[in-house]
């Protein structure tokens, strides 16, 4: 816990003059917002002797906007960089989009389109110039809404993918990935998508069952026939050879043989390959090496041919009679003609299984053969895998860590070209004469006749894998590089933990001298409706984030995303719950503005611990450890524990009870309430900076109308002095169970909050005396009369309240809810006594069980006894 450090700017205002009796969120997130940004809070400076706190924002797509899940990353985000910024660090939070290659080709595309024009009636220069001006007009929506939600980032140092900087070192890290031999040129199998007309990796393909047919053809006649089964009969044009087990005995004799292709005049050979599971189908497998990347591995050991059957946009290019027909339209063309020929031999419809999909459009995914550009990642893999096993990069949580170690100690090689227009195009040369020339950022490409440059992009995240270096100067050693690299944290959801996380790893340990690109990989899930579904436009359960913001103000928002935030774990979340968040800003408001009228101050030190009632020692020793708990969580990533514990803290024990309890410190006046006006100043600025990482408008606001100072974004932070008094908290915790039965008995009794009812209070021994005043005062009790008479007795907590519910309590109901309460009491104890006397239960049970079944039992006892006297004294 620590003193506010800002001198006020003009004394702490000691009345609520400036704050409205009800927050708007609409009337100041704004404003505040645009004070830090000009005031350059957030703005990093590499000259800074201050020790370095930097994160990278995961780059959205220019071609985006802010949904629920950036709101959530967002968050998480801003929270670490303004504690640490309060903190004393350097800070950066650095922001920047992504191209967004082939989402983005798409989206011009279709405006085109309207225009009656393709991309290639303008030609790849005009088509670029479009996608730069789209980009200039409709892009970067997004900055404007993380504007809205609070994003601490450096404006100053926004990045984009393709500015000259950063394709600088896009050029720069492909020039020396060639030249060491890691990058290189080859005619592999590549997921091709026919409606974008590129080849995507492995991790953009998203994978679904689907309902299609499994058909088994007979190739061959008579005995040198063999059975193979298909879900792609289309594709059996392209095949050149059958592939059996070595050890399959039913087909030994036709290893080496030719067998007839149905509906082509070709033969092909069957091969013996251990690729082949003899157990699965008939054992016989089509080799198509063109269109399955199996196949094709089985084609390169066997030197069989590979022949192309399909062009870009999925239609048949082989000659015969299914030439020009779209793939599906083929397959049924093929079954049809084998169906006619007597060489279907068994058909299966709806066949389920899994089909690969092109995760932008969700067109089904063709494996192709083509010539591509591939980076050979089992190096860079490896030295990526040893980062996070030696120690140097942590990933939060553990567990995640397997999920990591099997990506890349599998990963294949990663095909990086795209057949696109809109990207980093590949800095290669072709020349008249077969000539490959890689030409890097310092140098000339070669000109003449004949020299053309490929037409080919790179992978979107090729240039996204540079990003913790690259944003900050790199290729050249600047002082950004110097001073924020490594980044912290990496904080990032675990669904892209295989497409950008390990890119960087491999990327910032190649490019970087082997230091990885941050320290920590901190992983979250993904945010999900109430009812654990996945959000999705097409569910219906999308939510734009900006109209729960417009209703319920950004720090609702906010705060309803930490407080889901378990590590690693998806998050549901509901409107109703940030409505609970938006009326949590609303009590520290009241709350915040009650005190003020009631003269809370941050001026001068606190009041010494013998002036200090047990109320405020209380307050203290929990403010104390509540911020030791902050530390803890923030430190772990336990974002829902860190704003369950301030929540609580805050709505709990300081607004319901500490507050409560000083109005009768403040109605009575003198020293003792110039102390807690003092104590509470004290607890609600701690309370203010604790909570302002996660909710910083209503805070800021406060915060500065109750101490004056410049701004809570670059307050310090507290810290633990170590205050506890375990005395104070035991004394509280006991008035606030005594409290908290006896509203409970009123709640029962149908009494009205405000109604007040004449009682005894025998506080006995308990050492609550000085609590009287207060007790009375909130419980809404009044001195016992010459009349009184009791009508109901509680013994709670040491201390016995007698009250006299003569003209207040409907008697019949009392006794009827006592007797209810007595039955589950004789049956809570009728079932423990029945465990306590199984042998059988206790020679089995651990020692700790049997403790609390029997601490179970003495409870039962104890409510028996106190039920049955509170019946006693009820009038008949």
């Amino acid at each position: 816990m620590t003193e506010n450090t800002q001198p006020p700017a003009t004394g702490p205002h000691s009345a609520p003059a400036d704050l409205p009796t009800q927050y708007t969120p609409a009337d100041v997130e704004g404003k505040l917002y645009e004070r830090w940004v000009e005031r350059g809070y957030f703005e990093a400076d590499e000259k800074s002797e201050k020790e370095p706190y930097a994160i990278v924002i995961p780059p959205p797509n220019v071609t985006g906007s802010l949904h629920l899940g950036h709101a959530f990353e967002h968050t998480l985000i801003d929270a670490l960089t303004r504690r640490k910024r309060m903190q004393g660090y350097e800070t950066l939070w650095q922001p920047g989009m992504d191209h967004a290659g082939i989402a983005t080709q798409n989206r011009v595309e279709r405006e085109l389109a309207k225009e009656g024009v393709s991309r290639h009636d303008l030609g790849r220069e005009a088509f670029v110039e479009r996608v730069w001006r789209w980009k200039a007009e409709s892009g970067g929506t997004i900055s404007g809404q993380m504007r809205r939600l609070g994003d601490g980032v450096a404006w100053s140092r926004e990045r984009f993918t393709m500015d000259e900087g950063l394709s600088r070192a896009v050029n720069t890290i492909f020039k020396r990935l060639h030249d060491d031999g890691l990058i290189y040129r080859a005619e592999r199998i590549i997921n091709w998508c026919p409606r974008c007309l590129t080849a995507i990796s492995d991790i953009e393909v998203e994978y679904q069952d689907d309902d299609g047919e499994l058909v088994s053809i007979r190739y061959g006649d008579g005995e040198d026939s063999l059975v193979v089964a298909t879900t792609r009969a289309e594709t059996m044009l392209g095949d050149t050879a059958v592939a059996v087990h070595p050890d399959d005995e039913r087909y030994r004799h036709l290893v080496g043989r030719q067998i007839d292709l149905p509906l082509t005049d070709r033969s092909i050979p069957v091969v013996a390959d251990a690729h082949v599971d003899p157990e699965f189908g008939t054992g016989a497998v089509k080799v198509t090496p063109a269109h399955d990347p199996n196949d094709f591995e089985i084609g390169r050991r066997h030197g069989l041919p590979q022949l192309t059957v399909m062009d870009e946009h999925a239609v048949i290019t082989a000659p015969g009679p299914f030439q020009g027909l779209d793939r599906l339209e083929a397959r049924s063309a093929v079954v049809g003609a084998l169906r006619e020929e007597g060489r279907i031999v068994a058909e299966k419809r709806p066949y389920q299984h899994s089909v690969g999909h092109c995760s932008r459009c969700h067109t089904t995914v063709e494996p192709r053969l083509s010539m591509q550009w591939w980076v050979r990642v089992a190096p860079l893999a490896k030295a990526a895998g040893d980062a996070v096993r030696d120690g140097r990069v942590a990933i939060h949580p553990k567990e995640m860590s397997s999920r990591y170690f099997e990506w890349v100690d599998n990963l294949h090689d990663w095909c990086i070209s795209r057949q696109l227009w809109w990207g980093h195009r590949i800095p290669v040369w072709y020349g008249p004469d077969g000539e490959v020339r890689c030409v890097g950022p310092d140098e000339e490409p070669p000109t003449g006749p004949g020299w053309t440059q490929d037409t080919d992009v790179l992978d979107t995240w090729f240039s996204s894998g540079l990003w913790p270096f690259s944003t900050l100067g790199w290729p050249e050693r600047t002082a950004s590089v110097a001073k924020f690299y490594p980044n912290s944290v990496l904080v990032t959801g675990y669904d892209i933990l295989f497409f950008w996380v390990a890119r960087m790893m491999m990327f910032g340990l190649y490019a970087m001298d082997g230091v990885p690109p941050f320290h920590t990989i901190a992983l979250h899930g993904m945010v999900r409706d109430q009812f654990g579904k996945k959000m999705s436009k097409s569910f219906g359960n999308a939510v734009d984030p900006l109209d729960w913001m417009d209703a319920y103000g950004s720090d609702a928002v906010r705060f309803t995303l930490a407080r889901g935030a378990n590590p690693g774990v998806d998050v549901p979340i509901g409107e109703d719950w940030v409505q609970a968040s938006r009326n949590f800003a609303n009590k520290i408001w009241n709350a915040t503005r009650f005190a003020l009228l009631n003269g809370a101050t941050v001026e001068g030190p606190l009041p010494a611990a013998e002036e200090l009632s047990a109320t405020d020692r209380w307050v203290l020793s929990r403010l104390n450890s509540v911020v030791a708990e902050a530390d803890a969580y923030y430190d772990d990533y336990q974002f829902a524990k860190l704003s369950d514990a301030l929540f609580h803290f805050a709505w709990d024990e300081v607004f319901d009870w500490y507050v409560e309890l000083s109005k009768t410190t403040f109605a009575a006046g003198g020293r003792p309430a110039e102390v807690s006006r003092r104590v509470l100043g004290e607890v609600l600025d701690v309370t203010l900076r604790l909570l302002h990482p996660l909710i910083p408008f209503v805070t800021e606001e406060l915060w500065t109308t109750l101490t004056g100072g410049e701004s809570v974004v670059v307050a310090d932070w507290p810290t633990d002095s170590g205050f506890r008094d375990a005395a104070a908290e035991r004394e509280l915790d006991a008035v606030r169970q005594l409290v908290t039965e006896v509203r409970r008995f009123r709640a029962d009794q149908g009494l009205q909050p405000g109604q007040r009812v004449p009682a005894t209070l025998d506080l006995g021994e308990t050492g609550l005396a000085a609590h009287e005043p207060a007790v009375r005062a909130l419980l809404r009790l009044e001195p016992a009369g010459d009349a009184f008479s009791a009508t109901a007795t509680l013994p709670v907590a040491g201390a016995v309240v007698a009250l006299d519910l003569s003209g207040a309590i409907d008697f019949a109901a009392e006794r009827k809810r006592l007797t209810k309460d007595l039955a589950a009491a004789e049956k809570e104890l009728a079932q423990t006594t029945a465990k306590l006397g199984n042998e059988a239960f206790l020679a089995k049970a651990p020692d700790h069980v049997v403790a609390k079944i029997r601490t179970r039992r003495e409870a039962a006892e104890a409510d028996i006894a106190r039920i049955t006297e509170q019946l006693a004294k009820l009038p008949a």
